[in-house]
């Protein structure tokens, strides 16, 4: 690990929680209580969900249930990119939904507005900045396909005066459908912001089944939470409808858990650079960037100029399993390390102070999907793949919409109205995801020449080039 002394004595845990103004603990749910509507996970999709509800009808009581803590996991670990596809990139947009990309491109940066227009209407301090993002091509192949994109391409000398890297060829520069924002910092303004318009919020109330209030078609449904706090037992939320927002973790609906697998994600944050070291790079724009390999990076700076660097070696682990102890990963952070160096040599010397790792959900058409249970009663989205930032506000209103059975322009697109083919059980999901992988690390070694497994899953509706 030839730069092991770079990253090794980080702080193992997720910057943008590393701070004095994270929030004291919400209490945890001490009696059985009801709610017109339960919002289920205290990430970004459950928090639009509950802000939103308020927002449409004052009148309507929620409650949101978060099983640890507000933003704890993919909401307080990911990169701050907050971006307008709700597609996952424009490619895989018009190739799965080629019949309403434009629309939908039109609605996610509408979305993407309105999450900034939200930010400035309740006040909220999250760095929101709207400077684009610089897609990067590394590699000699990349350079073609970045000019046929949609971006304001950029050659040899264009990006490296934007910033300055050996390994640039060309660049692509999205201005205005991507902001750089504090992901920590908007969920807790967020939280704010719906406790004052009234929704209640408790921590530590991890829910761990639903079923029909009496067993009744029709009826409420209750929600059986139990506690993490020592002492605390189950308690039982009665509802009239329910929102799910569970991310990553096992969907309380049986029917939709092949829908999804996670996959885990690492990342590491430098400390602040000098204004010299800066100065050694550009990168005066701030723009988010990321490169065009299949395994890629992405990376930006913060409000205080560290630069946070992160993605490429996205893991799964066998049988669908997230634990504590896989937000650790050495290899991956060593991995992680070199290549920074390899992009940026011009800050040898420069050190990390924080390292973690989280997982994300990924379903097999790379982008939000969304349906309902109970007979209408129960609403979920899932699956943004990493682009959860900002297209889970669109999923919220999506959700709110089914919930409240009303009429919407959302509601009739393909996007909403289809689900992903689910991932096959294990040993089956395991062995094909691995295989998935090596072939991508394969591609990105070989002009990026998809082999037999990936043509064969780009047959079957199921390929992912990013």
């Amino acid at each position: 690990m030839p730069y092991a002394a770079s990253w090794s004595a980080s702080a193992p845990i997720p910057f943008w929680l590393d701070t004095e103004d994270r929030p004291a603990p919400r209490p945890t749910l001490a009696t059985d209580t009801s709610a017109d509507l339960a919002v289920v996970g205290g990430g970004f999709s459950g928090l639009w969900t509950a802000l939103l509800a308020k927002e449409a009808d004052p009148d309507r009581d929620v409650i949101l249930l978060e099983g640890s803590r507000l933003a704890w996991a993919a909401t307080g670990r990911n990169g701050g990119f907050c971006a307008a596809s709700l597609t996952h990139g424009e490619a895989n947009g018009r190739d799965r939904f080629p019949n309403e990309y434009s629309r939908l491109d039109e609605l996610g940066r509408q979305n993407l507005q309105e999450i900034g227009d939200t930010v400035a209407r309740y006040g909220i301090d999250c760095a929101f900045e709207r400077t684009g993002e610089l897609n990067v091509a590394t590699a000699p192949y990349q350079v073609a396909e970045l000019r046929a994109g949609d971006g304001e391409f950029l050659d040899t000398a264009a990006v490296r005066a934007e910033v300055d890297s050996p390994t640039y060829l060309a660049g692509s520069w999205n201005r205005d459908t991507t902001a750089m924002l504090d992901p920590a910092r908007l969920a807790w303004g967020l939280a704010r912001a719906a406790e004052e318009l009234g929704v209640r919020i408790v921590e530590n109330t991890p829910v761990q089944g639903i079923r029909r209030s009496s067993g009744r078609p029709g009826d409420a449904l209750a929600l059986i939470t139990g506690g993490s706090d020592a002492g605390s037992g189950a308690r039982t939320v009665t509802a009239r409808r329910v929102a799910l927002g569970t991310n990553a973790f096992t969907p309380l609906l049986r029917r939709i858990r092949l829908h999804t697998v996670p996959v885990y994600d690492y990342v590491l944050v430098t400390e602040p650079l000098s204004s010299e070291q800066l100065a050694a790079i550009g990168w005066r724009n701030r723009q988010g960037i990321g490169d065009s390999a299949n395994q890629f990076h992405y990376y930006r700076l913060t409000r205080d100029n560290r630069i946070l660097w992160g993605g490429y070696d996205a893991v799964y682990y066998f049988g669908r399993r997230i634990a504590a102890r896989y937000d650790e990963r050495p290899a991956t952070f060593a991995l992680l390390a070199e290549q920074f160096f390899q992009t940026f040599p011009q800050l040898e010397g420069l050190r990390f102070t924080h390292r973690w790792g989280g997982a994300i959900d990924t379903s097999t058409r790379f982008c939000g999907f969304f349906g309902t249970g109970y007979g209408g009663r129960l609403a979920y989205a899932l699956g943004y793949t990493g682009l959860g930032v900002g297209a889970s506000r669109f999923g919220a209103n999506v959700m709110l919409d089914l919930l409240d059975d009303r009429p919407s322009e959302r509601r009739e697109l393909e996007l909403v109205r289809t689900k992903p083919l689910p991932f096959p059980p294990e040993p089956l999901a395991y062995a094909g995801i691995q295989a998935t992988r090596w072939s991508l690390a394969a591609a990105d070694r070989h002009e990026g020449r998809r082999n037999l497994w990936l043509r064969a899953l780009d047959r079957a509706g199921l390929g992912f080039d990013s």
